[in-house]
């Protein structure tokens, strides 16, 4: 039986019970707008290939999958690809114009879902792509009408991931997630090739980055938050390293983020530990506007988020800041060798263990353990890039 799960519809702990009957209410659903799943792989015309793409969220997992869609593109470019994701993500990603986004409000409860099935009645695809482990997506894989269905491989497995697909992706032992997700492309038969985002940026978002930035001195930009609160950095650290910027290196130095509570008052805690002035950008912009201001950017500083990876898919170099994940799994793509790394001091302080002794990629999420990062780590990298 699964271990408890969180509810998709509340958010409340569900009990193993409750979870089979949701799976039950969903195939329920499933059976009235779909024929009943048949394995197996048949052969398909490949002008004629439909895909169904599942991946919710979050923003750093939704910048992955583009390299995996560009790549499906490439190889063949009559496939029609559809993906069932998240409202925010949506927005970020709109522009991708090769694409057919069925957005679901992850809020909505089973009015959602009931949007969701009829969106999805009568329609059959070649293939599902179920990119996402966690139970909700899981039970949505379930309206989509696929004969194969393809999945993570079984270390990624949980919330009963291996009942919604009939086939795994292959994927080696310690690898980027950029690179597993790339598997999904090589599970269809396309050869191995290097991620290529070409991200979308409009024009009028690149007009507006290039009016609220103007022209100046090497542009710094901190992105300091985190949506995992003990992912962030401490505020006076990144406060030095500003500071350090501005008068030892001649940089500007601009703070980004979402509007929420943490990211303002983050930014307000910034701005007040400095000797020096900087451009507290901080909720005043869109999801799409964001990526333009990263582009814009000469470098940029975050811990392990969604401005870190978008950053580095506009081809920004990142000093990532790591502790509580292993940037070798999880850091910038592009940016690796530029990122600060204690997951191994991590590991032997709150787990007691070696790296290697952990399972690939597990969390070590406990207050301070991004304290470990000194705020010398951090200067030492930005002077090593503006050096170069």
């Amino acid at each position: 039986m699964p271990e408890p799960v969180r509810s998709f519809v509340t958010g409340i702990n569900l009990s193993s019970l409750t979870y089979l009957l949701l799976i039950k209410r969903l195939m329920q659903y499933a059976s009235q707008c779909s024929e009943c799943f048949c394995f197996g792989f048949q052969g398909y015309q490949v002008s004629d290939i439909s895909i169904c793409i599942m991946r919710l969220s979050a923003i750093g997992d939704a910048t992955h999958v583009v390299p995996v869609i560009r790549t499906i593109l490439k190889h063949m470019p009559q496939a029609r690809i559809t993906w069932i994701i998240g409202k925010l993500e949506a927005r970020l990603l709109n522009d991708l114009p090769e694409v057919e986004f069925i957005v679901f409000d992850k809020k909505g409860g089973f009015s959602a879902i009931r949007e969701l099935r009829k969106t999805l009645k009568g329609r059959k695809f070649d293939f599902l792509l179920h990119m996402q482990v966690a139970a909700r997506a899981n039970l949505l894989s379930m309206l989509v009408n696929s004969p194969v269905r393809i999945g993570w491989d079984k270390s990624r497995w949980r919330d009963r991931h291996q009942w919604f697909i009939n086939q795994c992706v292959d994927i080696p032992t310690q690898v980027h997630q950029v690179d597993a997700f790339l598997a999904f492309s090589h599970a269809l038969g396309i050869p191995p090739e290097p991620p290529v985002w070409n991200w979308p940026i409009s024009a009028e978002d690149d007009d507006w980055a290039r009016q609220v930035l103007g022209d100046g001195p090497p542009l710094l930009m901190i992105s300091p938050c985190s949506s995992h609160p003990l992912r962030n950095w401490q505020a006076t650290r990144y406060a030095e390293v500003a500071d350090h910027a501005i008068s030892k290196l001649g940089m500007r130095v601009v703070l980004t983020g979402g509007p929420s509570e943490l990211e303002a008052t983050t930014g307000q805690n910034i701005e007040s530990a400095m000797q020096h002035k900087l451009q507290n950008l901080i909720g005043k912009d869109t999801i799409c506007q964001s990526v333009a201001l990263l582009k814009a950017a000469t470098i940029v500083i975050s811990p392990d988020s969604g401005p870190a990876h978008l950053a580095s898919s506009v081809d920004t170099p990142v000093i990532g800041l790591y502790a509580a994940t292993p940037s070798r799994r999880s850091g910038p793509f592009n940016s690796l060798d530029l990122c600060v790394d204690k997951y191994t001091e991590a590991a032997r302080k709150f787990r007691h263990k070696n790296p290697e002794e952990l399972r690939w990629g597990q969390r070590i999420e406990f207050p301070g353990v991004m304290d470990l990062i000194e705020t010398r780590d951090v200067i030492d990298k930005l002077n090593q890039f503006m050096q170069s």
